[in-house]
């Protein structure tokens, strides 16, 4: 079969769109009804309501959602998820499946010719299925049989430096704890993983500037602060339960101000599915919205720290924490003498704000002592990313904003245990002190090179430096950059290996030989050796906790992550000296492995069994700054993004619609955004649309425009919205091929998918 058959995009037909009126509140009873709309449709209302029961609660299973805190007390009964959070649940328990004789009668190639709802919505794969080279089926395959064929295609590379393990952010800890220790007794460090297309950049920042990768804030830090800026996120939509956060900072007596170039609703108003009494009336969130430019972020930064400069020029120590800043920080000096290289007059344009609105926000924050900055993929995927995030640091810092109760850092994570992943090793980038740990503990020597992030494994699979792809959940296709040339360089592989529940995209698009590899869902018992076991995961505050299945799993085929990353295991390393089956055979054994290697997990065994878990250590939290370069907290120098449009270009930032989470698409409606039954649309400034004669629903390719290069996406129908001018927004993945990989984060290397230079050209 020749790769021309498969379709490496979403189709470009369009679906009927409609619109209706966007709501003026985010939540309450139609997001009440979405959610049992879905679980109805599913799984069925009675079984639904009981997994619903089960989501999120200290005896239940972990949402494979987003990575929201939950209460570290009381948990609401029945509701501790949000309508987002019951979709996913509703799609791993569905009623639906894809099974051997599924394959049988349906081609590759006529799969990939379905949208990623429909392939989606075809259900959960039952059993290990194998595409052999040439054919266009997919056939049954034995466990054993795939474990060899990996073993075999792995043992024959030269280096193993030639295999790529890929790792989403839904694998537990104790998986993934595994897979990195499977993955460098192979001998490689190639672990990319979907934190390098997210939040790498945040991790960068932080770390340079705090010593830690991590948000400093507790979810209890929200009832104490005096006020919150949330920043390049749309929790309404990618994590509504913070809303109930931003609820309880307001009930406190605290403010909001919103960073954003779209007036996302969630954001302005929420009514609490939680509580009876404002399902109709709900609460006003935000006190302040600027409506910044795309990438307009540190342009509006600084000018709020100018502003904040001047006031605490005419009297010091009224504005910023002086202390603080002369015991815990450093470089302050050097960080103001910069800052006032800047004028506000040249700052200005850059943001697409009015200077009084600034001069609003930065009052609030000068009369302001402990403030949260929140922020999500909006901030950190630009080319700038970095800066974004450290000149954030920079303002915390001038307000002492950093180790109190009721302020900090709260980066929002994407997948519920991305950030476990990123503790228990999946890092391509280990430090030396991991890896002494890991050798010590495990007996073998672990490569010490850096292997390949996510921009470089696809780029080494492009150039054919690298021959065997191995996927541990998510759908990799859809999740990167650069559509057309991803698939290439996946379509190169000799062997492409995924680890998955439901079918998706990066089935369709893959090596020579194919696996899927299917494996339990969080909401399903996992049964071994020595009887049921539990898993672990940790939320974007560095909460360990477990997570424990209630479903019977769908099919007597399935096998854990963990099951199968011990099965990979221990076909391929015939001289390792870790008892693979043992370990999988008490989850146990393997929390006392990571004790052992990894710092913070003392006791793990005992602490992960009390109901809640506990808290990593973070030493931003406790205010020691230890880790870093000086030794304190540092401050830093930081451009604005410096983006020139040419006569026509915009600028496109990719989105997700509402009836979305990252890559699984649950439905065609944009419910906050009026938008219905359609996903091929661009949202347009209606001034833009007029300077370029163009009206509502006109039909337009779309043209990105980076260093002589260009890429385009088909048929997609022009909306007016609510958007800065010379700003566009489309919905991912169908946009992706418009992201060159090679647009990206200076330092993170993170896809820079927020700021796409394009031109609109009408059909």
């Amino acid at each position: 079969m020749k790769n021309e058959d498969i379709n490496t995009q979403p189709p470009e037909e369009f679906t009927g769109i409609k619109f209706t009126k966007i709501p003026k509140t985010a939540a309450g009873i139609k997001a009440i009804k979405s959610t049992f709309n879905h679980i109805t449709e599913e799984v069925g209302l009675v079984k639904g309501i009981g997994l619903l029961s089960k989501i999120n609660q200290k005896e239940g299973f972990d949402c494979p959602g987003c990575a929201w805190p939950d209460p570290d007390e009381k948990r609401a009964f029945l509701s501790e998820y949000c309508e987002n959070g019951a979709k996913a649940i509703a799609e791993e328990a569905t009623k639906n499946r894809v099974s051997p004789l599924f394959f049988a009668t349906h081609s590759v190639s006529e799969l990939s010719k379905m949208s990623d709802y429909e392939i989606g919505k075809k259900g959960r794969i039952t059993h290990p299925m194998l595409l052999k080279e040439g054919s266009d089926y997919y056939e049954e395959t034995s466990w054993k049989n795939a474990f060899e064929m990996i073993s075999v295609s792995l043992n024959s590379l030269p280096s193993p430096d030639e295999a790529i393990f890929y790792t989403s952010g839904r694998t537990s800890n104790e998986a993934a704890f595994l897979y990195q220790l499977f993955v460098r007794q192979f001998g490689t460090n190639n672990l990319p993983d979907c934190s390098n297309m997210c939040h790498e950049s945040s991790g960068v920042g932080l770390s340079e500037t705090l010593g830690i990768g991590k948000g400093s804030v507790t979810l209890d830090d929200f009832n104490h602060a005096d006020l919150v800026i949330v920043m390049g996120q749309n929790p309404g939509t990618n994590h509504p339960r913070m809303l109930s956060a931003l609820k309880d900072t307001k009930k406190n007596g605290g403010k909001i101000i919103a960073i954003n170039p779209l007036p996302e609703v969630g954001l302005m108003n929420f009514k609490d599915p939680q509580n009876p009494l404002k399902w109709f009336s709900g609460d006003k969130l935000t006190d302040i919205f600027l409506q910044v430019k795309i990438n307009g972020d540190v342009a509006l930064l600084k000018i709020i720290m100018i502003l904040l400069l001047d006031k605490e020029n005419k009297d010091k120590g009224s504005v910023f924490d002086i202390e603080f800043i002369k015991n815990k920080t450093a470089d302050y000096d050097t960080f103001i003498k910069n800052l006032n290289n800047y004028s506000i007059e040249d700052l200005l344009p850059q943001t697409g704000i009015s200077l009084d609105q600034i001069k609003e926000a930065a009052e609030l924050i000068a009369n302001t002592k402990k403030i949260i900055i929140c922020w999500a993929m909006g901030l950190t995927q630009h080319k700038n990313a970095v800066d974004n995030i450290r000149e954030i640091v920079n303002l915390l810092l001038l307000k002492g904003s950093i180790g109190k109760k009721g302020a900090g850092t709260c980066p929002v994570r994407g997948h519920s245990n991305v950030q476990g992943d990123r503790t228990m090793g999946i890092w391509e980038k280990p430090k030396d002190a991991f890896l002494d740990k890991l050798e010590k503990v495990f007996q073998f020597n672990a490569p010490r090179n850096h292997g390949y992030d996510v921009v470089n494994a696809i780029e080494a699979m492009h150039q054919k430096k690298a021959k065997v792809f191995i996927g541990m959940g998510g759908n990799f296709i859809s999740a990167t950059p650069d559509t057309e040339f991803t698939a290439e360089a996946l379509q190169n592989c000799d062997l492409t290996v995924q680890i998955s529940t439901k079918l998706n995209r990066s089935h369709l698009i893959h090596g020579k030989k194919a696996l899927i590899l299917p494996c339990l869902g969080r909401s399903e018992v996992d049964v071994q050796k020595t009887g049921e076991q539990f898993v672990s995961v940790e939320n974007s505050m560095g909460v360990v906790h477990q997570s424990h299945g209630h479903l019977a799993p769908l099919s007597e085929f399935l096998k854990s992550e963990t099951a199968i990353v011990a099965g990979m295991a221990n076909a391929t390393l015939k001289k390792s000296k870790t008892q693979w089956l043992e370990m999988i055979g008490d989850y146990d054994t393997i929390r006392n492995k990571i004790e052992e290697t990894i710092p913070g997990f003392e006791n793990y065994n005992s602490r992960v069994r009390i109901k809640g878990g506990f808290y990593l250590p973070n030493n931003a939290r406790d205010n020691d700054f230890t880790p870093t370069r000086s030794g304190k907290a540092n401050f830093s120098i930081n451009k604005p993004s410096g983006i020139t449009l040419e006569k026509n270009q915009f600028l496109m930032m990719t989105i997700r619609s509402h009836d979305q989470y990252n890559t699984t698409i649950y439905g065609l409606n944009d419910r906050y955004r009026g938008i219905l039954n359609e996903r091929r649309v661009i949202l347009m400034n209606e001034t833009d649309m007029a300077e370029m004669n163009l009206k509502k629903l006109d039909v337009v390719d779309l043209v990105s425009h980076f260093k002589g290069e260009t890429r385009t996406v088909h048929k997609f129908l022009v909306i007016p919205y609510n958007i800065p001018k010379q700003c566009t927004a489309t919905y991912f993945p169908e946009t992706n091929a418009l992201v060159p990989l090679h647009n990206k984060a200076d330092i993170s290397n993170t896809p820079a998918s927020k700021t796409v230079k394009i031109t609109i050209h009408k059909v």
